[in-house]
């Protein structure tokens, strides 16, 4: 079991990894080996302290040489559930489990708006998780959405269970099986009262299914944990960067505006030291 989990390697994440380093507490650190995208194609950063007139390229690679002068690695895994236990955190990646005794939010903002009765009928025929239900719909036809190459496999393990799949995708598939059908029009919206029924296409097509699947490389917060306080999309955080969950911190453009990097360090900084505190505390 880890001290604390830190989900995302943007700069607010980096930041917050960095300093559990510094105070030699045990950690993971979640997110990808190419660290920030937004970072990464923004043209020119101007008010970074001691840094002006950067390129993203050129920060984000400093703070992958930062991350390596100091042997910090990333474990590149999508993060798809986290569970608030009595004292402790479960997060699930896929097929693959972790704990630890703190957890530090840094997910970047949510950038695209859930579908129609996509989050109402969450639990209810629409899920982010193929490893979690992907068992409920043994022999049932499915349809899913990927918005990224790198997931495709749970799409390929959905395929394997359901009878028959709808899929779409924003990227060229390598998925050619019989039983998966390409989808050439995007889903525009989930139809159901109550329950989920089927899912409705931007031709207008609408399609009956008993379950769909979105596959993103972000979740939404509070769909991440249950019972997390978010306001108009963003975590509710205190000064201290605590979350309404007991144990869990928030940094970064997932806890509201301004969307800026030195802003994002400074509350990973803030965050680190708080959630080290809480585990003194905890002890």
């Amino acid at each position: 079991m880890f001290d604390i989990a830190i989900i995302g390697s943007g700069p607010a994440g980096i930041s917050a990894a960095i300093n559990c380093k510094i105070r030699n507490k045990s950690f993971v650190l979640f997110g990808q080996n190419e660290l920030s995208h937004k970072v990464e194609i923004s043209e020119k950063i101007n008010n970074y302290p001691g840094l002006p007139n950067i390129t993203g390229e050129e920060l984000n690679a400093k703070m992958r040489e930062h991350l390596n002068s100091m042997e910090i690695e990333i474990t590149d895994e999508r993060i798809t559930g986290i569970y608030k236990m009595k004292d402790k955190f479960t997060l699930l990646a896929d097929r693959k489990m972790f704990e630890a005794r703190a957890v530090i939010l840094c997910l970047g903002a949510e950038t695209v708006k859930p579908l129609p009765n996509e989050r109402e009928l969450l639990g209810r025929g629409v899920s982010y998780c193929a490893t979690c239900d992907g068992m409920l719909y043994k022999d049932k036809k499915i349809a899913v959405f990927c918005d990224n190459a790198d997931s495709e496999e749970e799409v390929e393990y959905l395929s394997e269970l359901a009878s028959e799949v709808y899929y779409s995708h924003r990227f060229e598939s390598k998925i050619d099986k019989a039983n998966v059908t390409h989808l050439e029009s995007r889903i525009t919206a989930v139809i159901g009262d109550g329950k989920m029924s089927g899912i409705e296409l931007a031709d207008g097509t609408k399609l009956d299914v008993d379950g769909v699947f979105f596959i993103k490389q972000a979740v939404a917060a509070d769909v991440l944990l249950n019972k997390l306080e978010v306001e108009q999309g963003s975590i509710v955080v205190d000064r201290n960067m605590k979350t309404s969950i007991d144990g869990c911190f928030a940094a970064g453009d997932c806890t509201g505006t301004p969307y800026q990097i030195a802003k994002a360090v400074g509350e990973g900084n803030v965050a680190a030291h708080s959630a080290m505190k809480w585990l003194n505390n905890v002890k």
